[in-house]
């Protein structure tokens, strides 16, 4: 009975001094669970702004090809432009824990709005200029 008390003790002392053990060893080997960090969250306001600006001047740009008023060219190199900056929005959201600082903020939305512009201008519908007293108003660009 001795022995079988001695081996139960014995038992239960190496798993305890074991279980530690192992648990050191598999943290250093791979990522578990409580090591894992966060994926990037791309949802604060000026990502989540950003991001539907960019969705709202791609749809402009595929409704003027739709109808025309652009060529397909014209249409592939400000739609290149567009993702060009929305890439460049994930890239600064993904390097600021899901942020955008407001001055890189600040000069994507002025680059996204010179694609906005440009496709205005090649549709016919940008900026007009002038006031109408010498017989017209021309588009500005």
């Amino acid at each position: 009975m001795r022995a079988l008390t001695s081996l139960k003790t014995a038992t239960l002392a190496a798993v305890l001094i074991a279980a530690p053990l192992a648990g050191a060893y598999a943290a250093g080997h791979h990522k578990g669970a409580l090591d894992a960090t966060d994926p990037t969250d791309f949802t604060g306001p000026r990502v989540t702004s950003l991001i539907e600006q960019v969705q709202g001047v791609d749809q402009g740009i595929a409704d003027a090809r739709q109808a025309n008023d652009i060529s397909a060219s014209e249409a592939q190199q400000l739609h290149m432009r567009a993702a060009h900056i929305s890439q460049v929005a994930e890239h600064v959201a993904a390097s600021d824990h899901g942020r955008i600082p407001a001055a890189q903020y600040h000069d994507l939305l002025r680059r996204l709005d010179n694609v906005d512009q440009k496709l205005r201008t090649d549709t016919g519908s940008g900026f007009l200029m002038g006031d109408g007293a010498d017989g017209g108003h021309y588009p500005n660009g």
